[in-house]
């Protein structure tokens, strides 16, 4: 093995990429050094190079295309314009609809027939010709300069296509990070070959987010960006509570248990439907465990989340009354037309069904669909959820950065 291939193997070791991608990034830069020295901008350059010997070989591609007049082409290209400055001035961008009708030559990649018979005698339009160029003499130091810049442009763009394709199967899982720093109002999490995001939307604001600490985040989305892939993480997203239930319940990973629904108050409460088909198995004990040794994970992973794990019902008056738990419902009347659901509790059920600052019929109707109005026994009636929410204080809440700033303090 030659000293270029050691050198290649260890760069894809490296940076985690294919010997084929490495070796079309050297021969990208090839060309393009090529182009400096010896070629002109005319030449669709292709490079083969031999790591084993260091030997290179050039051609010029061009694909044979049929004779257009050197008038014809002139008058293409002044309609081209004229086309271009109509749409200038009607504030648009020239479609390639429009201009598919006009004649096109470009003399880099394509080459008249006229012409190509002169290289090939038999050459036929469509036909890919690669004429085969001489190399003078070793490169000078501007196109191994050049030929620098393109292998670390090309290794840069590979490196963020390999993460961008790591990530991107990973978007509605947990992916385990450390806190990097707090800058301004997002965190970024150190995911390893890339920072993540995770931006003030998707905290929670009663957690800390000190440097150096590791915590599980909800991969939202991944999206590839001018200045490489971008991460952008939750722990506040709904999804992430269905993904710790997954990780930490088996009868849920394996399908077994099926989880509805989930309603999330994120930092404070969540509301967890679940159901199974197989009659042998209790769903709400499987989540919960042996003196509560499951869910009790599940809340420690959500930073110390209330978590209500309910009974899924296809029947609509019976997963209201599920949801509104821990209260004891009476009666659930329901409206289907408007889908609102009246339900009647005793005086004493009255406060626990409505919770702190309607936050139990808020998620209990955020879980079913339903608009719930809680009344009691006697007459007096609660306000709906989207009353609760609208009247709702506001939570004395501590921004992160200002919190790890307390928490150092301490």
């Amino acid at each position: 093995m030659s000293d270029i291939t050691k050198a290649i193997q260890a760069l894809c070791d490296e940076k985690g990429l294919t010997y084929d991608a490495v070796m079309e990034t050297i021969e990208a830069a090839l060309a393009a050094a090529y182009r400096k020295d010896f070629g002109n901008k005319q030449q669709n350059i292709k490079v083969k190079f031999d790591p084993a010997t260091g030997n290179m070989q050039a051609w010029d591609v061009k694909t044979v295309v049929p004779d257009i007049a050197e008038d014809v082409l002139e008058k293409a290209q002044d309609e081209l314009m004229a086309r271009r400055e109509k749409a200038r001035e009607e504030g648009r961008e020239l479609t390639e609809e429009e201009t598919a009708d006009l004649p096109r030559f470009n003399p880099k990649t394509e080459m008249m027939l006229s012409q190509a018979k002169e290289v090939k005698k038999k050459a036929e339009v469509g036909e890919v010709l690669e004429i085969s160029l001489e190399i003078p003499h070793e490169f000078g130091r501007m196109a191994a300069q050049t030929a620098k810049q393109v292998i670390i442009q090309k290794i840069r763009e590979a490196e963020r296509a390999v993460v961008f394709g790591d990530f991107k199967g990973q978007e509605g899982t947990l992916i385990l990070g450390t806190v990097q720093r707090v800058e301004g109002r997002k965190v970024l999490i150190d995911l390893g070959k890339i920072t993540g995001i995770m931006p003030s939307d998707q905290m929670i604001f009663n957690e800390h987010y000190r440097p150096g600490a590791r915590m599980k985040f909800f991969v939202v989305k991944v999206e590839m960006t001018a200045r490489g892939p971008e991460i952008i993480l939750s722990r506040a997203a709904t999804g992430m509570v269905r993904e710790v239930f997954r990780q930490e319940i088996p009868e849920v990973a394996s399908g077994v248990i099926q989880i509805k629904g989930v309603a999330r108050d994120a930092g404070f409460r969540s509301k967890v439907a679940v159901a199974t088909d197989d009659s042998s198995i209790d769903p709400i004990g499987s989540c919960i465990g042996q003196r509560g040794s499951r869910i009790n994970t599940v809340i420690e992973e959500l930073g110390g989340e209330k978590i209500d794990v309910i009974q899924y019902d296809e029947d609509a008056a019976g997963y209201v009354t599920h949801a509104l738990s821990p209260a004891k419902v009476v009666s659930v009347e329901l409206n289907d037309a408007e889908r609102t659901a009246t339900v009647t509790v005793a005086p004493e059920q009255f406060s626990i069904a409505i919770g702190r600052s309607g936050q139990n019929v808020r998620l209990a109707s955020e879980l079913t669909g339903w608009k719930i109005n809680v009344v009691q026994l006697g007459g007096e009636t609660a306000p709906s959820a989207a009353e609760a929410a609208a009247e709702e204080p506001a939570e004395p809440k501590v921004a992160p950065e200002i919190a790890a700033v307390e928490e150092k303090a301490e």
